[in-house]
């Protein structure tokens, strides 16, 4: 079985003690290829590092939502160095995050749209963070693509609605599902999951956060990766084996990755 976590953080903190270690349960777990989201208020090193040492890593780079009111020329600029280095994939996570609202909602917008024009510009595919805010991210990218410009990219983490995850895929885009796929209070997802096409979705952690049941309350992990597969193979009544096969073909074309 060959899986592909879309979306993790091992650059984290919390995996200071033990990487060396949870990069061996990747290899163990069937994992063989993710990608390490970095973020724009700190100059990325932590990813680049990861991506020179370990061939199965792949890198994204952005300004978070919650930062958005960072956002400089300085800041762009060293978003513009970045999709340059080897191994660099995507923009992101960029987006809009209305439940805590660390940056203003009107900043938010105008970082988020410039920032996919910036990703249309270095035709670089984008990693979104859509949090209680669907309405307002589905007129930026309608207003985007109105322009004439390019759009490809991953909802991650999606918590949206069936109809919603409909939309975005109808714009070329892929649905990224983490361990809240297996929560028991989840029937949006479970919704999504069964009546999205397999060919649209990916699966993901999003590490250190979001740990799927059974393993709820403890730092997650890329290889709890398993945990989302299988629970999208059981929505889909298919086996885990052709849901991972499908999910890492996903992830390679989302992420413009050769096979």
């Amino acid at each position: 079985m060959k899986l592909f976590d879309s979306h993790c953080h091992i650059n984290d903190p919390a995996f200071d003690e033990d990487r060396a270690e949870v990069l061996s349960r990747m290899h163990e777990s069937g994992i063989v290829k993710a990608v390490v989201v970095g973020s724009a208020e700190n100059d990325g090193a932590d990813v680049l590092r990861l991506l020179g040492s370990e061939a199965f890593l792949y890198g994204a780079y952005g300004l978070h939502p919650h930062n958005a009111d960072l956002y400089s020329a300085q800041v762009e600029d060293a978003i513009v160095s970045m999709m340059a280095k080897p191994k660099m994939q995507a923009l992101g996570e960029i987006g809009l995050d209305y439940h805590y609202d660390f940056s203003p909602r009107d900043t938010q917008k105008r970082v988020f749209a410039r920032q996919l024009e910036l990703a249309s510009e270095l035709d670089k595919p984008v990693v979104m963070h859509i949090r209680e805010a669907h309405g307002d991210a589905y007129e930026i990218l309608s207003a985007h693509l109105k322009k004439g410009l390019k759009l490809r990219g991953v909802m991650h983490c999606f918590g949206g609605s069936l109809e919603s995850a409909q939309e975005y895929v109808r714009m070329g885009l892929y649905i990224s599902f983490s361990g809240s796929l297996t929560f028991k209070n989840a029937p949006n997802l479970t919704r999504c999951a069964i009546g999205l096409p397999l060919d649209r979705i990916l699966i993901e952690t999003d590490s250190p956060y979001m740990s799927p049941i059974p393993l709820r309350g403890r730092r997650n992990e890329p290889a709890n990766v398993f945990y989302v597969c299988q629970k999208l193979a059981e929505l889909k009544e298919i086996s885990p084996e052709e849901a991972a096969q499908q999910t890492y073909l996903n992830a390679l074309t989302a992420f413009d990755i050769g096979g």
